[in-house]
């Protein structure tokens, strides 16, 4: 009798140090996040409206929608990146700007001296403000590009383009703001 209340102690113990080795490495990894987001004490974030200014930029044209666009794709990454609510008005984060660049210019020229690939270029102009950190708020311009064929029509590559460029812009705010590498 005595030998099988010791087995059934044993594995009992053998049980528990099964729940308990995940449990530990859950709670232990909990306060870290593998985008290297630092949200600190924050809990709320706010992306305001990124007017489209672009074509105020000489050589710059006008892209309908994009100012949306891009709003949409920011307030994205953050939500998929951070475990912070998106909020109207009065978040901890705070991001605003506008864009201040959108132009398509030629890269590289043929034999002819024709244009071989075209460059579309964006910039933004960010400015975040952290209502838990004062240290953490900036404002700095952004950009980024996509190259493509010459004898395309943008209307052609703008959505693989839009993709390419915002997902760089994007990562780069996200990084400035809330990255501590």
């Amino acid at each position: 009798m005595h030998r099988k209340s010791q087995y059934q102690k044993v594995q009992r113990l053998r049980s528990l140090w099964i729940l308990a080795i995940p449990l530990f490495f859950v709670l232990a990894c909990g306060a870290y996040n593998f985008t290297g987001g630092d949200v600190g004490s924050a809990t709320t974030f706010q992306v305001n409206y990124f007017q489209n200014y672009a074509t105020q930029s000489p050589g710059s044209i006008f892209e309908p929608g994009l100012d949306r666009e891009f709003t949409l794709s920011l307030q994205d990454v953050i939500l998929n990146q951070t475990n912070l609510d998106l909020v109207s008005s009065n978040g901890d984060l705070l991001y605003e700007g506008e864009i201040v660049e959108y132009r398509i210019s030629p890269m590289t020229a043929t034999a002819e001296q024709r244009a071989a690939q075209n460059r579309l270029t964006m910039s933004i102009n960010v400015r975040f403000f952290n209502r838990t950190k004062d240290d953490a708020d900036f404002e700095r311009r952004f950009s980024f590009f996509f190259d493509f064929d010459a004898n395309a029509q943008l209307s052609s590559v703008r959505d693989e383009a839009h993709e390419a460029i915002f997902e760089r812009i994007n990562q780069d705010i996200f990084n400035e703001s809330l990255a501590n590498w």
